[in-house]
């Protein structure tokens, strides 16, 4: 939790005994003044107090992909089109540096990194857009395609991220301060890809999920308060594959399902047990795509003309089997959101944007509403973002996507790849340096 805003002042003084203490209590962010002279009243208070702080921390978390990692974000009341020229722009900020991440909402605090001179930063802003603090993380990637790669991941007050080096880093959320950090191509024999690691970390109990690629530690899960090794797997033994990986909750289990360079594995979340592992290769050995999950029914999709796969877990989720397969979708990076069945995204070569049966794979409709990128939901709406740099606002169908209204982005820099967020009734928008914020609530 942001302890600067929530402002939580106790101040007490002893009177004639100790069951006489006065007590004052300010929260900033709730507009309440409670003052008792009773020690009852204080148990009472302080019974409320606890569980105050502890819808306080469930409301400060963000994460890549929305809350469930599936593109769809929960956010009501939201514009139905746009004027011509786009939602209001609240506001812009245009000296992040280069990068490909989206931005982390947490309560009142947006939270986005980017490179400046090789060195990646973290930056705080308010909702309104007031810089609260930007902090260096270290050395960031600045080969071919340079900047941030992976999104923050904000739990519990905390700050995670890797760096397209392959740094994990740790941070106080209220100012950024290093807690922990390690660097999983030294510590974990970790492998550097292509073009740098991409994964948007995720997080199941006390645990953070990270791929670092190696023979021996594949896939590893570290404390998410301490830094230190949970548990590891030798996965299949191959380099990552810029996935960010989905968790698969199931009756009696929970799994870790993600790619590495040939196959898609699903691991016991708990323990790291490979669990099964489906082959997945394409000739690029690129799988950025979040795996999404619903009822036992696992659809994943690679790039580069693979295209997608429907897996069905067995109800332990120690073994899967193909369904169906589908060419037409094989987004590279931009995802998929589910709607009322239909699979939803565009493909690799800017062909359309396709609309796929859940059940089947069977096409049921497509469409050139904008040029290829990535895709989220809100209140039923889907809103594409191409890499040619327009924002399209469109509306799901039963045989495909109706484009509704759209707009070009204005600032920024370099390739339009950062996928969008929902929250607090706005949109975020990051194109390479530059981060633009706009009202979309009625």
């Amino acid at each position: 939790m942001n302890w600067i805003n929530t402002a939580v002042k106790i101040l007490c003084w002893k009177k004639e005994s100790w069951r006489d203490w006065h007590i004052i209590v300010i929260f900033r962010n709730f507009d309440v003044l409670i003052i008792t002279t009773n020690m009852k009243h204080f148990i009472l208070f302080l019974g409320i107090f606890i569980i105050s702080i502890q819808l306080l921390w469930s409301q400060d978390e963000a994460q890549w992909w929305g809350p469930n990692r599936d593109g769809i974000y929960p956010e009501p009341g939201l514009l139905t089109a746009w004027p011509e020229t786009g939602p209001p722009l609240l506001w812009h900020f245009d000296e992040l540096g280069s990068g490909h991440s989206s931005a982390a909402i947490a309560g009142d605090r947006i939270y986005v990194a980017g490179v400046i001179n090789g060195i990646g930063n973290i930056y705080c802003f308010t909702l309104d857009g007031k810089l609260l603090w930007k902090v260096p993380y270290g050395e960031e990637w600045m080969e071919s395609w340079p900047g941030v790669r992976s999104t923050p991941l904000i739990k519990e007050g905390k700050i995670y991220l890797l760096s397209g080096m392959g740094k994990l880093v740790c941070c106080n959320a209220v100012d950024g301060a290093l807690i922990w950090s390690t660097d999983v191509t030294k510590d974990y024999d970790g492998r550097i890809i292509k073009w740098g690691y991409a994964e948007n970390l995720a997080f199941e109990g006390n645990k953070i999920f990270c791929t670092p690629g190696g023979i021996n530690n594949n896939v590893i899960a570290l404390d998410k308060n301490t830094g230190k090794l949970v548990w590891s797997s030798k996965g299949a033994g191959e380099v990552s594959a810029y996935c960010s990986p989905a968790i698969v909750r199931l009756t009696n289990k929970t799994l870790l399902v993600t790619h590495t360079e040939k196959h898609i594995l699903g691991l016991d979340a708990n323990t790291g047990t490979l669990l099964w592992s489906q082959e997945q290769a394409n000739q690029a050995s690129v799988h950025a795509n979040t795996p999404i999950n619903k009822e036992g029914m696992l659809f994943c999709s690679s790039g580069y003309g693979r295209g997608g796969v429907m897996l069905q877990l067995s109800p332990d989720g120690s073994s899967a089997k193909e369904l169906w397969r589908n060419g037409s979708m094989d987004n590279r990076m931009g995802g998929f959101v589910l709607l009322n069945g239909r699979l939803y995204g565009s493909d690799d070569l800017n062909k359309a944007w396709y609309c796929l049966d859940w059940k089947t794979g069977k096409e049921l409709g497509s469409a050139k509403i904008t040029g290829k990128g990535n895709i989220i939901s809100a209140e039923g709406l889907l809103y594409c973002y191409s890499d040619k740099g327009e924002i399209v606002l469109a509306s799901p169908g039963t045989d495909g996507l109706t484009r509704v209204s759209g707009f070009n982005v204005p600032f920024g820099t370099d390739q339009h790849w950062a996928h969008l967020v929902i929250a607090k009734g706005r949109l975020f928008v990051r194109h390479g340096s530059s981060i633009m914020v706009y009202n979309i609530k009625k």
